[in-house]
């Protein structure tokens, strides 16, 4: 039986994975730091070595998943916000020139909620959302197993959606509200500047006056998504995403106040894989 691979570039390391085209099993996996400091030119070579490391002699293609802007079907980045000079890279025709495979190139939470959809916490469901909260918010949308993009690829982008316009919990020159400002970790670093771990963000008592805040915002978004898109379920993922696991009741609690009356709540769960990343970008292929 084939096998697919898939990697998921991150800000902080990039993550391989090989599976098993027909159970997706994984069979191998790797990472390397990014380095995102750096600029792109260097962050790829690093990407070309380590999916030479998971090729195997049956892996037939390979998925990528990138932390920002991608045109399709071209593979074309148009940009990632957190890596220097990767503006319009080719990386799609850079990566089957370097593997002389087929390479699929996609948004790093469409591939993430692909992965919750099919294998996760979103298997058997029409509508499935994901919200990734970490560095940055970002978000995925998968219909019926297809990831859906818009009209010009640039759908679900939910950390730029705004929340609070001009009411910001810190002080900055940008007061757009966005979903980022408020519930990334770099704000809530900003909103809680006690903590030491960003663990201590969402328990414990370090910032406890904080969290009360942070579910009645995250319920806002899932309002707004709700009324939106009507999910069969809203998956959560990243460092702090996953931290509200034992905050999900006080969430939906919060999104029965925020929604018209008689609408139907989507389920809320946090990711149940591991490997999401990487086993929906070879889910792309």
């Amino acid at each position: 039986m084939p096998s697919l691979l898939g990697l998921d570039l991150g800000g902080t390391k990039m993550a391989g994975a090989r599976y098993d085209a027909a159970t997706w099993k994984m069979q191998e996996s790797a990472q390397e730091d990014t380095r995102a400091e750096e600029s792109f030119a260097k962050v790829l070579p690093r990407m070309i070595a380590l999916a030479e490391r998971l090729i195997a002699q049956d892996t037939i293609a390979i998925g990528v998943g990138v932390p920002g802007f991608v045109e399709r079907p071209t593979g074309i980045i148009r940009t990632l916000p957190n890596i220097r000079g990767a503006e319009n890279v080719p990386l799609k025709s850079q990566l089957e020139k370097a593997l002389k495979m087929t390479v699929t190139v996609d948004n790093d939470v469409t591939c993430f909620t692909l992965a919750e959809a099919l294998r996760g916490a979103g298997k058997g469901m029409g509508v499935v959302v994901g919200i990734t909260m970490g560095t940055g918010v970002g978000g995925g949308i998968v219909i019926d197993g297809v990831p859906y993009h818009g009209s010009h690829g640039f759908a679900a982008e939910f950390g730029h959606m705004l929340l609070k316009p001009g009411d910001l919990p810190y002080p900055t020159k940008d007061r757009r509200g966005s979903v980022e400002q408020f519930l990334s970790g770099s704000a809530f670093a900003k909103r809680c500047t006690a903590a030491k771990r960003p663990e201590e963000y969402l328990q414990g008592e370090v910032c406890a006056f904080l969290q009360p805040q942070v579910f009645e915002e995250v319920a806002q978004l899932c309002a707004s998504l709700t009324h939106c898109l009507d999910p069969d379920i809203i998956v959560f993922g990243g460092g702090a995403g996953r931290a509200l696991k034992p905050h999900l009741k006080a969430v939906e609690k919060a999104l029965q106040h925020w929604v018209f009356p008689g609408t139907p709540l989507p389920a809320l769960s946090v990711a149940q894989l591991k490997d999401a990343g990487t086993m929906g970008a070879a889910m792309l292929v």
